[in-house]
């Protein structure tokens, strides 16, 4: 709820016998400087020297004692609005209409809480975030000195949608809200081409730092601090919880990321303890325990076949196992030290940003030939399945990428980055291809290359944490810790903005049926809504 404050000027007196007056500058005589005369009652108007009238009587200690009590009262509370107006400032400009209680959620204890409890204090940083550097400031130019020449920059949208609109500054025909969440069109679009609606809420008693749908888009996988849950979309209810009652006992161990086999039987999930999980979920237990990873693993994805599972660790690898034998080959990322690399990489500083390059997401193309890693360096990278041979880095992106998605045709790459941006990359499939049947060299000079970034998408506030593509491969969806999502044409053109959670979108995911799409969020929230076009 907001609140406007009105408050009385403050009093202000002088005050002699060595004392400092509280009133600041000089005055010297005539008529009662502003605010000189306290509302608060007591002290009166004190003439100045000089001003010919009679000298003030004598203040007690205990009188200039209270007196300074009240000015440094009405000090603090002034201090206290100014706190309390830039905050519901910030809040106005970053969420429009809705008042921090629909936001946020009301303080914990709050008689008329809808909430457990309030989530907005606890958010699970997913996996590492870096803060930005600073930007250095260059040196002045000698007068006549040449101006250097600009870095090239890929193209962006001329116009970047939300921007600064809010459901309160758009018309009725562009929004539409529900409850506790909101959806915003874009002006700029001759007409609307897609609709949303909530269909289910799912509470979770932490934070939800990944969501997943089945194959045939009747389930839903969420991963939280030490529990999977499936869901059926059809009623909402939660079918099964899985938890591995021999994992290590003390502190948290959240599930970072969860992958339902094509077949539907299995759900492997992948936690900060290092191990991959392969539950057979009519059982309820653990059919294969895959080990090797040095560090948590953030990310999951079977194969078409099921026959492989590709997991990312922040330990700089990526693992391909196979699901019968349980062996794995490592993709290695590796430090740059040879300046001589094919790739036109520099070699890593200490300290500086690209020394981390831990994987934060992977993804298996839909023909089973590639693999694509996003990794915290800003680089996406791609493997030959088969070899396990590095063939491309994808440069492009100014902060860590934090999700990758290929298309369904496999023709492209769709990665999500901490520079608050999406970049779509175009795959060279006939290149790729002729490498795999050994008819090109993997670092010839005159190769083509293998991908290309053609769009980027330009709109989020803040870091971009999740992407997803459509089934037809028309629509990409973004989740931000701008708290938002949003619907992009595969061009790089946002449609509609929606936000409802009260945190960061960690995850998000769109049935491969199509019509649906899950997110999950610090708020201790899965939300899974229906699209139509």
């Amino acid at each position: 709820m907001s609140h406007s404050y009105s408050r009385q000027p403050s009093s202000k007196s002088s005050a002699r016998g060595g004392v400092p007056p509280v009133d600041e500058g000089p005055w010297q005589g005539g008529p009662p400087p502003p605010h000189s005369q306290s509302n608060r009652g007591g002290g009166g108007y004190a003439p100045g020297p000089g001003s010919g009238g009679p000298a003030p009587p004598t203040m007690s200690a205990a009188r200039l004692a209270e007196m300074l009590d009240i000015v440094r009262s009405e000090f603090d509370g002034v201090m206290q609005d100014n706190s309390n107006m830039k905050v519901q400032r910030e809040e106005f400009e970053a969420r429009g209409h809705m008042s921090a209680v629909e936001r946020n959620g009301p303080p914990s204890g709050h008689p008329n809480e809808p909430y457990e409890r309030n989530r907005g204090d606890r958010e699970l940083p997913h996996p590492k975030v870096r803060k930005p550097p600073k930007e250095e400031i260059p040196e002045p130019l000698p007068r006549g000195s040449p101006r250097p020449a600009e870095p090239p920059r890929m193209a962006s949208p001329p116009y970047e949608f939300p921007g600064s609109l809010s459901p309160s500054t758009v018309p009725a025909t562009l929004r539409k809200e529900g409850p506790d969440w909101f959806a915003m069109y874009n002006p700029r679009l001759p007409q609307k081409t897609l609709d949303v609606s909530l269909l289910h809420q799912f509470n979770h008693e932490s934070v939800v730092c990944c969501v997943r749908f089945s194959k045939d888009g009747k389930f839903l996988a969420t991963g939280c601090n030490r529990t999977a849950q499936i869901f059926d979309m059809a009623t909402g209810e939660m079918v099964c919880q899985l938890s591995d009652d021999k994992a290590v006992v003390e502190g948290d161990l959240y599930i970072r990321s969860v992958c339902f086999s094509p077949d539907g039987k299995y759900l492997a999930t992948g936690a900060e303890d290092r191990q991959i999980r392969i539950w057979d979920i009519a059982k309820r237990r653990i059919r294969n325990l895959f080990e090797g990873h040095d560090q948590e693993i953030y990310s999951l994805d079977f194969s078409s076949t099921g026959h492989l599972i590709v997991s990312g660790s922040g330990d700089r690898t990526a693992r391909i196992w196979d699901m019968e034998t349980g062996k794995s080959r490592i993709l290695s990322i590796e430090g740059n030290s040879n300046p001589n690399d094919a790739s036109g990489d520099t070699p890593m500083n200490e300290g500086s940003a690209a020394t981390d390059a831990g994987v934060t997401s992977v993804a298996i193309s839909p023909d089973g030939r590639l693999v694509a890693a996003g990794s915290l360096d800003t680089v996406v990278r791609l493997w030959d399945v088969q070899t396990g041979n590095l063939l491309e880095k994808l440069k492009g992106h100014r902060d860590s990428v934090y999700s990758v998605a290929f298309t369904p045709d496999g023709r492209g790459l769709v990665s999500g980055s901490l520079d608050k941006t999406l970049k779509y990359w175009e795959l060279n499939t006939s290149a790729l291809k002729a490498f795999a049947d050994g008819k090109a060299p993997k670092n010839s000079p005159d190769r083509e290359p293998y991908a290309r970034a053609i769009h980027n998408f330009v709109g989020h506030k803040d870091y971009v944490l999740s992407v997803a593509i459509s089934h037809d491969g028309q629509w990409v969806v973004s989740g931000s810790k701008d708290r938002g999502v949003q619907f992009w044409d595969k061009y790089g053109t946002a449609q509609l903005m929606l936000q409802g959670h009260k945190n960061s979108v960690i995850s998000i995911d769109l049935s491969p049926t199509g019509g649906s799409l899950a997110t999950g969020s610090g708020d201790w929230q899965a939300r899974v809504c229906e699209y139509l076009v």
